[in-house]
């Protein structure tokens, strides 16, 4: 028996080390053919980014969101760490049954940690697995975060856990007989009911089960690194070696997630300008986007290999919960599997001929109404344990598509040639931006024409193109320009010259439109001396304070929620009158996931007597996009329900008086669903959607008395 098990156990561990070895260097070697990334982006502060990973691995801060499988996954990722010495302690048992560890075996805080990392380890995985047959795809379609995932090779991992735990377990049973243990002992307070099961077998007898109690978990051991090593896509497993520097190579270094601004366009790993690009040497070699796996950064590729398709993504991605082909998990494994089928060929130096996007007939990886059916709402990237950058892959896919295929949904084209035409996404006249201002009962400066520059002012008042032209936005517009001047802020407006942030030409792909607007931007904010900048946008927010430094315009942006709730807590804008009913607060996904913009709207509203919030079951970082984001604010929605209805049902289950939000995207698509919902007697006639500014002027009737200039206030730091 003894003699068996050692050779089966050392032939076996033999094949899995050289099967694991190869296939680590392949992966190295797969990870070589991505693109480079700019210089320091992913190694800057690599003091931070070690703490980041020290934090994000022993804090579990990404897991622990979701209560007990974080803490479950927890025990399970620091067993697989700790245990390793028990490795070698079944080792020498195979020669030696009551072999035990040099200075470790008599070191009793070892042994009880082994002891208790062990038994946590073993009830952590058994708890996952619970859980995952509770959310069986053939129970919850998909509903099931795990539905599309790879299920065999998942369960492969769980109960080769479950064997090495309870392998671990038995043989300190056998240890503890083998040295005639009694009674309950601090190195065996988990193992003892199994040293008295074994108390009485002779020893011979537990010789032969410490030998082959030692070859299962050793063989079970090298049997896992075998698949390993001939799966290198096999990334459910491969992630708890490639977890650790895919966040350590995250984008920030501090571990915030990749939200907020968008990474430029990049060739050959450096930012492109169209001001010079086509001026430069090689020009015609330059890479607009993404069309073939290779074109992706080797962040990318690491990103793909380190999925764990937990679903976690998926299940709070607005396209995926009302019916469309994107899931951001779904699309991560094409990729990988895609990526890791062209590696043996692209180290040959041959070309796989397969374009990244394309229909059935054209053999592409994923369908194009899984490329548009992305809001860039952030959730998944909230999401993600291992930090997987999803938009910024989508995004790269989407710029080859509008700029090089001209590929992209025929409603988008228009948007797009508005804002090349008139700078503004409805292709309405200039003078148009300024008519607002005739509307409020106080005259409005204009940079320009009723002051030459921005220095007698507190701030730039940003209106943006829905704010300006678009008339449910016009109304938070008008109703933000009152509470300024009703609490003595001195601030102006662009005089209509301005254009479109390029919000959406960027997320469309279109990122020579995104530069051309952003400079005609930076160029004319900087000739008006703006410094401090406040919008009711978040899209507009987002861009000018994340985004326009890529183009050399650094501005400090507020949101008007953050102005308002400190005018309020300043004493400058006094809520007084009531506003009875119940509310219910929709998180705009660029104020709130992409800037961690969530407190001052829910403050603003505490302060408004009458009111009796009530927060909808996705709220905060898990809170559901409207619908509008990554241009889709322009495109039809032609498959599944409408994510604007299904975030409205959400409200409704609340039969709420009013829903609030604080952003003009929002406010449109939220208002057109409550609309076609009155209309079909499935909302309430009273029901309003309002901005947060709206509310707040509804109940501040009279200036604060001495009010005439109010402290500049200190916006929360965009990320």
């Amino acid at each position: 028996m003894q003699l068996a098990a050692i050779v089966v156990t050392l032939v076996l561990s033999a094949v899995g080390v050289a099967l694991f070895c190869r296939a680590t260097a392949r992966l190295v070697a797969y990870l070589r053919l991505g693109q480079p990334v700019p210089d320091g982006l992913r190694t800057d502060d690599p003091k931070r980014r070690s703490l980041t990973l020290t934090r994000e691995f022993l804090g579990h801060s990404r897991m622990n969101r979701w209560g007990i499988i974080g803490a479950a996954h927890w025990f399970v990722a620091l067993g697989f760490l700790t245990l390793v010495f028990t490795l070698l302690q079944a080792l020498g048992q195979l020669f030696k049954a009551d072999w035990r560890l040099p200075v470790l075996a008599d070191f009793v805080p070892y042994e009880m940690w082994v002891e208790f990392i062990t038994a946590m380890t073993v009830l952590g995985i058994v708890t996952l697995i619970t859980i995952r047959l509770l959310s069986l795809p053939s129970r919850a379609d998909r509903k099931s975060r795990f539905a599309g995932s790879t299920a065999w090779q998942a369960y492969f991992v769980e109960w080769v856990i479950v064997v090495i735990g309870a392998a671990i377990l038995v043989l300190r049973g056998l240890e503890g007989a083998l040295h005639h243990v009694e009674g309950y002992q601090a190195g065996y307070f988990v193992s003892y009911p199994l040293v008295a099961a074994f108390d009485g077998l002779s020893t011979s007898t537990l010789q032969q089960l410490v030998y082959f109690t030692a070859m299962v978990k050793l063989c079970t051991t090298a049997i896992w690194a075998i698949v390993l090593g001939l799966r290198a896509d096999m990334s459910v497993a491969w992630h708890r070696f490639l977890a650790f520097p895919n966040i350590w190579y995250k984008r920030n270094a501090d571990g915030a997630p990749a939200l907020g601004a968008l990474l430029p366009m990049t060739s050959a790993g450096k930012p492109i300008d169209f001001e010079t690009v086509f001026e430069e040497e090689g020009a015609e070699d330059a890479q607009f986007g993404v069309s073939r796996i290779e074109h992706f950064s080797w962040k990318g590729l690491l990103d793909f290999s380190t999925c764990t398709e937990c679903g976690r993504c998926q299940s709070q991605c607005p396209a995926w919960n009302t019916g469309k082909p994107l899931s951001p998990k779904l699309l991560v494994m094409s990729l990988r599997d895609h990526a890791h089928a062209s590696a043996p060929y692209l180290l040959a130096g041959e070309e796989v001929d397969r374009p990244l996007v394309g229909t059935a007939e054209e053999n592409g990886v994923i369908d194009p109404d899984v490329l548009w059916s992305c809001t860039t709402c952030g959730a998944c990237v909230e999401q993600c344990p291992v930090d997987i950058e999803h938009i910024d892959h989508i995004v790269d896919m989407r710029r080859y598509q509008v700029m090089i295929e001209s590929s992209f949904p025929s409603e988008a084209g228009t948007m797009l040639k508005n804002l090349e035409r008139k700078g503004n996404p409805w292709g309405l006249a200039k003078k148009k931006r300024l008519e607002w201002t005739s509307e409020v009962a106080f005259d409005v400066p204009v940079v320009g024409r009723d002051v030459e520059d921005l220095s007698e002012t507190d701030y730039l008042y940003w209106v943006g193109c829905a704010g300006a032209l678009e008339d449910r936005a016009r109304k938070t517009t008008k109703a933000f320009a009152e509470l300024l001047h009703i609490a003595g802020v001195r601030f102006a407006i662009m005089g209509g010259d301005e254009a479109c942030t390029g919000d959406s030409a960027r997320r469309l792909g279109n990122e020579f439109l995104f530069q051309q607007l952003g400079r005609q931007n930076v160029e004319s904010l900087t000739a008006a001396g703006a410094k401090k900048i406040v919008t009711t946008c978040p899209h507009c927010f987002n861009t000018i304070a994340n985004e326009y430094p890529q183009l050399g315009g650094a501005f400090e942006v507020i949101h008007h929620t953050q102005l308002l709730q400190h005018l309020v807590d300043e004493g400058r804008l006094v809520p007084v009158t009531p506003v009875e009913g119940l509310i219910t607060y929709h998180d705009p996904c660029y104020l709130g996931r992409h800037n961690k913009v969530y407190t001052p709207p829910r403050e603003i509203i505490a302060r408004v007597p009458g009111l009796r919030n009530e927060e909808m079951h996705r709220h905060k970082e898990r809170g559901f996009c409207c619908g509008a984001g990554g241009a889709r604010m322009w495109m039809e929605e032609r498959i599944g329900k409408r994510v604007n209805d299904e975030r409205v049902d959400e409200a409704l289950s609340l039969d709420p008086d009013i829903i609030s939000t604080a952003c003009p995207f929002c406010l449109v698509m939220l208002s057109d669903s409550v609309n076609g919902k009155k209309a079909n007697a499935a909302a309430k006639e009273d029901l309003r959607v309002v901005d947060v500014a709206q509310l707040l002027l509804e109940s501040v009737t009279t200036p604060a008395a001495g009010a005439d200039e109010v402290p500049a206030a200190e916006p929360e730091p965009a990320t």
